[in-house]
C-alpha cells in the first residue's frame, strides 16, 4: 500500500458524495475521465475497491463506504483549520436577547441585507451576557442597566418603556387604559424577567386573577396576541404587534428608570470594522 495522494483523495470525496462520476467532475469542473482515472489510481494505492461500477453510476462497496466516513471527516477538519488562517473581513456575529431577535431583529433584517449583500450576518440569541474575549461574538444588544466595561463602546437603543398588552378582541380587552390596581383581577402573562410580580409587590398588592409564565417575552406577546392574557413587554418588543393591530396597550409604566437596550462592542478595532460598523450604524438608525 502506498500513501494516497490528497488530490486523488478529494476526486474520490467527490464521487462519493454524488455516487456518479459526471456529476463530481461537474463539481470539481474537471473531466469525467480525470476523476475516475484518479479513483482507480486510488484503489490501486490502497490495494482496495472503493466503487462497484453500475450502469447508471457507483456504488459503494463496504470498505468505500467506511473510506469515505473517515475521509469525509478529515476534509472537513481541513477546511475549517484553512478558515481560521483568512478570516472573513465581511462576516459579523451580534448576540441579542431571543425575543429581540425573533420580535424586532429578524424581521428588519432584510433591509440591511439588501443594502449590504457582502455582509454575513450571524445572530446568536441569549440571554447570558456575551464574553467578547471567550465567544466568537462581535456586537451584542443588552437589556437591563447600562454596562460599565471600560472595555466596551456603549450605545442606547431605547429605555425599557414597560407597558402592558392585550389582545383588541379578547373578551376582557378594556376600553381604556387601567390602573395596575384593576390589572391585578385580570389574567396576566409573565416572561423571564417576572415584572408583574415586581410591580405588584412594590405597590402592596395582590394578584386576584390567573397568571400564566413563559420564559421568553416573545412567547408572552404571543400568548396574549391569542386571547390568553395580558401580557408586560418593552415597547421596542411589543411595538411591531401592535401596528399590525396583533396587540393594544392596556397599562404603561411612567416611572422613569436607567433601564434600557444597549447596544455594546469592544473598543479594540477588529479584521471586520467595516462590517462591524455598518451593522452598529443600521440597528441604531432602525431604533431612532
Amino acid at each position: 500500500m502506498r500513501t494516497p495522494r490528497l488530490q486523488h483523495i478529494k476526486m474520490f470525496d467527490a464521487a462519493a458524495r454524488h455516487l456518479n462520476f459526471r456529476l463530481a467532475a461537474e463539481d470539481l469542473n474537471l473531466t469525467q475521465g480525470a476523476v475516475a482515472q484518479a479513483v482507480r489510481t486510488l484503489e490501486a494505492d490502497l490495494d482496495v475497491i472503493l466503487f462497484e461500477r453500475k450502469a447508471r453510476g457507483l456504488a459503494f462497496t463496504e470498505a468505500g463506504r467506511l473510506f469515505h466516513s473517515e475521509v469525509a471527516k478529515g476534509l472537513s477538519v481541513i477546511e475549517e483549520a484553512t478558515k481560521k488562517l483568512y478570516p472573513s473581513v465581511n462576516k459579523v456575529t451580534i448576540s441579542v436577547p431571543p425575543s429581540f431577535a425573533s420580535k424586532w431583529l429578524v424581521p428588519r433584517l432584510p433591509a440591511f441585507m439588501e443594502t449590504h449583500p457582502d455582509i454575513d450576518v450571524r445572530i446568536f440569541a441569549s440571554e447570558q451576557i456575551t464574553d467578547f474575549k471567550g465567544q466568537d461574538v462581535d456586537i451584542a444588544v443588552r437589556q437591563g442597566k447600562r454596562p460599565t466595561s471600560q472595555r466596551l463602546e456603549v450605545q442606547k437603543l431605547a429605555s425599557l418603556d414597560l407597558k402592558a398588552y392585550c389582545s383588541p378582541s379578547a373578551d376582557f380587552c378594556p376600553q381604556n387604559p387601567l390602573s395596575l390596581a384593576d390589572l391585578i383581577r385580570m389574567p396576566l402573562i409573565q416572561d423571564g424577567h417576572r415584572h408583574w410580580d415586581l410591580y405588584i409587590h412594590e405597590h402592596g398588592l395582590s394578584p386576584t386573577g390567573p397568571s400564566l409564565q413563559f420564559n421568553q417575552t416573545s412567547l408572552a406577546l404571543d400568548a396574549a396576541a391569542n386571547r390568553q392574557g395580558i401580557a408586560i413587554a418593552p415597547r421596542l418588543i411589543a411595538e411591531a404587534d401592535v401596528r399590525n393591530d396583533r396587540l393594544c396597550e392596556v397599562w404603561c409604566d411612567e416611572a422613569l428608570t436607567d433601564l434600557g437596550f444597549w447596544l455594546v462592542h469592544p473598543v479594540k478595532r477588529s479584521a471586520n470594522l467595516n462590517a462591524r460598523s455598518a451593522l452598529v450604524a443600521w440597528i441604531s438608525g432602525e431604533c431612532r
